[in-house]
């Protein structure tokens, strides 16, 4: 277990025990992979990748600035939203978000970023690793429009990694699983988390629960 470690101003740490400390230390504990796990990997999008693109609604987007900060952003859409160029480029339409751009901005400082796409009801995912680039080419974009919105940039990335993950986390998770899922009135509620992180004293849940309802009705694309 982590010791807690009381500071002079009386704030609290975790002071973690136990931490590996090398990759020998790692291999040591858990083994090498398999052969079929180490051969998987290819270098370029071939025509099973697009074909799981093309079925895919939602990707996760690793990235990580200068600092080495990381940060992960979901990405969703109808399914194949995602572009595939060729067999060593895709684009990834940027949508209207709150304009925090962290993604966008991470990438102008280190261009190397982790894709994971999903397919509903599929336990396997698909991981592509590569380097990334933010496009303004309206040529390009204007193939990826929705409801004649034109997006106003996009992800470019070129494949350096592609395989497929097993879906054991899917399995122990049972998250494609309905009958495995909470009662929708006992799900953290996102109005009250915002409320309280940013400290809203003058708005209401209700008032914060309506904004987002309307962003989510007139601000998809």
């Amino acid at each position: 277990m982590p010791e807690k470690i009381i500071s002079a101003k009386g704030e609290s740490s975790v002071v973690w025990k136990n931490i590996i400390q090398s990759k020998a230390e790692l291999r040591e504990l858990l083994g090498e992979p398999s052969e079929l796990a180490q051969n998987k990997v290819i270098d370029r999008l071939d025509e099973h990748c697009r074909n799981f693109i093309a079925q895919s609604p939602f990707v996760l987007l690793g990235t990580s600035g200068i600092s080495g900060r990381g940060d992960v952003s979901p990405r969703g859409d109808a399914p194949g939203f995602v572009k595939v160029v060729n067999e060593k480029h895709l684009v990834i339409p940027e949508r209207p978000g709150n304009k925090r751009v962290d993604s966008l901005q991470n990438i102008l400082e280190n261009p190397q970023v982790g894709l994971l796409f999903f397919i509903p009801g599929l336990g396997e995912t698909l991981r592509i690793n590569g380097k990334a680039v933010i496009l303004k080419d309206p040529e390009l974009l204007e193939t990826m429009a929705v409801n004649k919105k034109v997006p106003l940039l996009g992800i470019g990335v070129e494949a350096e990694e592609c395989f497929i993950h097993c879906a054991k986390a899917f399995k122990r998770s049972q998250l494609w699983e309905p009958e495995s899922w909470p009662e929708k009135a006992a799900l953290p509620s996102a109005a009250r988390m915002i409320k309280a992180h940013a400290d809203l004293e003058k708005m209401t849940e209700a008032e914060l629960e309506d904004r987002l309802q309307k962003g989510y009705e007139q601000k998809l694309y």
